[in-house]
């Protein structure tokens, strides 16, 4: 072969070889053509696996995740296209929120036509309400049941819940995300109209707007079995991988004077305590903003909690005085029954005989009146003693509200108690108590549980035209009413503590209107900034936090982390400590430290200047371990506990791209093959003639 010949064998050689080059320095940048073939959808929630003793709920994705092509719902017209004549099954169907029914979704769920929904956030919500939640919240794990107070159980004569349809408790082979950024729901719309609008009934020409949602479960049938799972896993695999976790977190408590955590109470101290929920939940996954639900009640009693502390004689009040937030309360009372277990066994510095009394806060928002109902319980007040108390903490709540903008109801005594934390201690012992609610019966709340439970629907209404830091302090009319709420509460703890009615006790509008800004609105504000320890600061975000109880086993979550670092702030003391002795206090000289927890806290800006003032805090606020004790007895199947868990996952995402028609995959893919057919071939003939098409002039000339 003469040498312009060789040398241009060689060139289609080294092109080839260049091509293969270019081709794997493409797939190292591969992120970048993914950025270019898709869209990906970051504002999302999905909705995830929950398991219990008996079965599974939720929602779960192929373990590739699902796609179809879109669809948009706007009104039921559009759904024969969907379930009967539409040519390019499957669909992911694009469901505006206010077609986001239980019978809607149980029509789409019948269809094996679709593949996942994405359901856009409307705007206002839907005025007659919306409740997934189930009519009789927590039925069967409160105190009536068919042992005790049968009568009342099943919400027998009281139906708390009468807009909950249990949509949260069904259960899904397909993904469903709610999308909670307008843009995005645009992008995806406009997506749909430039491809996928059907002309003149016809079907739309290729390319269509797809859209995949991945949310594979990994945990299937029940607690019992994924729990069982979890032991086999542990106990034989070399790298143990778990499939469901419980749904855990960490009740927040504090006292009005100092109790020693690595003791226990004597039999004769005893305590009145006053208690609400500190979480919330909805159909997705981390989506709970709890405005009536959750935050009225924990606001509330952080006001009441600070009003107290600000009383020069609390330290000599005869009783003292224990404040609440139980975690995981929207599933089965997980926070309250953990108490309650660890005051029996003597985990707890606190026993259930050394309860004086127990005021709680359910649902206070006041949105339709000024009336507060007073609500107790039927059977344990059948006990004379009991009685007795409970009519005197009636007349006490009567009393202390005269003279405040809440007019003090009372409930018929023959009705049940609501869906309450308190009904978890009376399973254990007779207590007097009551639960202070804004409803007389059932609830007012058209969002209960819901993601539409939000800072408008309790009337929290700034004028246009605010700055941020003038929003925070702006009182609002549901800052007002809940201030009154808490001056009553502070008002009667204080007298069940022993005190007396002369002493002067106001809840400041001014804090509540910052807590409520802060919780609801936006954690990233300046007040919450100058209260909140160091090492947490990383978690403020500008908009609301969210009160979803999750399976996380790692630290204290944002809202936890946020109501310490309120509780804290509102009722302790500022100590001359250094950083050191404030985050080891140890290391410090109080003689009283093992009563306290310290807080080492960011402060204040200081003046012209973007560093702070940080500044250490004693303060009575602790934790305690919020896991069912379900999972610490193993017992799995539980009736008595709650037993949820949650699946664990390994990705969840959203996306949407184009997709081509079939004819021209099965194009690509033949042409795909031909051309690794025809390398295969071009390499066999190289690698044969390599002696000769890549052999030098020099080996040329000696072989002559």
């Amino acid at each position: 072969m003469s040498l312009p010949g060789v040398m241009a064998a060689a060139g289609v050689y080294w092109g080839y070889l260049g091509g293969i080059l270019i081709l794997l320095t493409g797939l190292c940048h591969g992120n970048s053509v993914e950025r270019k073939i898709y869209v990906t959808l970051n504002n999302t929630a999905p909705c995830v696996r929950l398991l219990n003793a008996t079965h599974q709920i939720g929602c779960q994705s192929s373990r590739n995740g699902d796609t179809g092509v879109v669809h948009v719902v706007e009104t039921e017209e559009d759904l024969p296209w969907l379930l009967e004549t539409g040519p390019t099954p499957p669909y992911m169907v694009l469901l505006e929120g206010h077609l986001f029914t239980k019978d809607m979704m149980l029509k789409l769920k019948g269809s094996s036509r679709i593949s996942g929904i994405a359901v856009t956030y409307a705007k206002p919500p839907p005025p007659d309400g919306f409740s997934l939640d189930v009519p009789c919240p927590s039925d069967g794990f409160g105190l009536y049941t068919s042992d005790h107070g049968s009568q009342y159980a099943h919400c027998n004569g009281t139906v708390w819940n009468p807009l909950g349809n249990g949509f949260s408790y069904e259960d899904f082979e397909f993904p469903i995300f709610v999308l909670q950024d307008e843009n995005e729901t645009e992008v995806i719309k406009q997506c749909y109209r430039d491809h996928n609008v059907p002309v003149n009934s016809s079907a739309p020409e290729y390319p269509l707007c797809a859209m995949q949602l991945s949310s594979h479960m990994h945990a299937v049938t029940s607690t019992v079995t994924c729990m069982r799972r979890n032991s086999i896993q542990m106990s034989f695999s070399i790298n143990p991988e778990a499939v469901c976790d419980s749904l855990i977190g960490y009740n927040v408590w504090s006292s009005l004077k100092p109790i020693n955590v690595s003791g226990t109470l004597a039999p004769e101290d005893q305590v009145v305590v006053a208690a609400t929920r500190m979480d919330s939940r909805s159909f997705f996954w981390n989506l709970a903003p709890g405005a009536e639900g959750t935050v009225s009640g924990l606001v509330t009693q952080l006001a009441a909690a600070e009003a107290l502390h600000k009383v020069a004689e609390n330290q000599t009040l005869p009783r003292n005085i224990m404040f609440a937030f139980f975690q995981g309360e929207v599933f089965d009372y997980i926070g309250s029954s953990r108490m309650v277990y660890d005051m029996e066994k003597g985990r707890f510095p606190v026993k259930l005989s050394n309860i004086h009394s127990f005021v709680e806060l359910s649902q206070v928002a006041l949105r339709n009146s000024s009336e507060l109902w007073v609500h107790t319980d039927p059977v344990s007040r059948s006990n004379d003693s009991v009685n007795a108390e409970v009519q005197q903490m009636i007349q006490t709540l009567k009393a202390v509200s005269s003279g405040a903008n809440v007019t003090l109801q009372e409930v018929n005594q023959s009705q049940a108690l609501p869906p309450a934390s308190f009904q978890r201690f009376l399973r254990a012992r007779n207590i007097p108590g009551v639960v202070l609610t804004d409803h007389r019966e059932s609830f007012h709340n058209k969002y209960y549980n819901s993601m539409y439970d939000t800072a408008d629907s309790i009337r929290m209404k700034y004028p246009s035209g605010l700055s941020k830091d003038e929003a925070l302090n702006y009182v609002t009319e549901a800052a007002q009413a809940l201030s009154e709420v808490a001056t009553v509460l502070a008002k009667t703890l204080y007298q069940l503590a022993g005190g007396n009615d002369t002493v002067e006790i106001k809840a400041d509008p001014q804090s509540v209107t910052r807590m409520l800004y802060g919780f609801l609105v936006m954690s990233n504000n300046t007040w919450f900034q100058s209260v909140v320890r160091t090492d947490w600061k990383v978690n403020f975000e500008d908009h609301q936090p969210q009160y979803y109880v999750t399976a996380s086993r790692s630290n204290l979550n944002t809202p936890t982390q946020l109501l310490m670092s309120v509780l804290a702030n509102l009722t302790g003391q500022v100590v001359n400590f250094t950083k050191e002795q404030c985050q080891s206090p140890e290391k410090a000289t109080d003689p009283k430290k093992e009563l306290y927890e310290y807080f080492w806290v960011q402060g204040p800006l200081i003046e012209n200047s973007t560093s702070r003032a940080p500044f250490c805090v004693r303060s009575t606020t602790h934790t305690h371990h919020a896991e069912s004790p379900a999972f610490d007895l193993n017992e799995w199947g539980s009736t008595e506990y709650s037993t949820w868990t949650e699946s664990r996952w390994k990705e969840i995402r959203a996306r949407i791209f184009l997709v081509p028609s079939h004819e021209f995959e099965v194009i690509t893919l033949a042409l795909g093959i031909a051309v690794l057919l025809i390398s295969l071939v071009a390499t066999y003939f190289i690698n044969a003639k390599a002696d000769i098409l890549f052999s030098t002039t020099e080996d040329s000339e000696v072989a002559y």
